[in-house]
């Protein structure tokens, strides 16, 4: 019986299978419980063109007093930081890759507000 992250890695390995045959940059998601993390890797997968995360102190004081990195509000300012920094990178589409984590919460406010901001997957 495979644990609960095996399964979530086994659904990320399936899915980078399926971008890798489209090469195209992938935008990544990782979520903890404390934090999001997104990064948008080249279409070869050797270098992060972009990165955004609530660790930084720039996204921490824009939260405000309450500086909690694992809320709606905070991914979806990390969708938009995303977006920006991918733009300026000089990548418009991309291909999400949600690393095995459901598609809602969180996960989904980050790429509806990347989405929002000009990014296209």
């Amino acid at each position: 019986m495979m644990t609960k992250k095996e399964q979530r890695l086994r659904r990320a390995r399936q899915t980078r299978i399926r971008i890798a045959g489209q090469g195209a940059a992938r935008l990544t998601v990782n979520r903890t419980n404390l934090h999001i993390y997104a990064s948008v890797i080249s279409a070869d997968g050797a270098r992060v063109l972009a990165t955004a995360s609530t660790v930084e102190a720039e996204v921490r004081k824009a939260l405000g007093a309450a500086g909690k990195g694992a809320n709606v509000a905070a991914a979806q300012q990390i969708g938009q930081r995303i977006a920006e920094r991918a733009k300026a990178a000089g990548v418009t589409q991309v291909a999400f890759d949600r690393a095995g984590f459901a598609y809602h919460g969180r996960v989904k406010a980050l790429a509806d507000a990347a989405r929002e901001a000009g990014l296209q997957f």
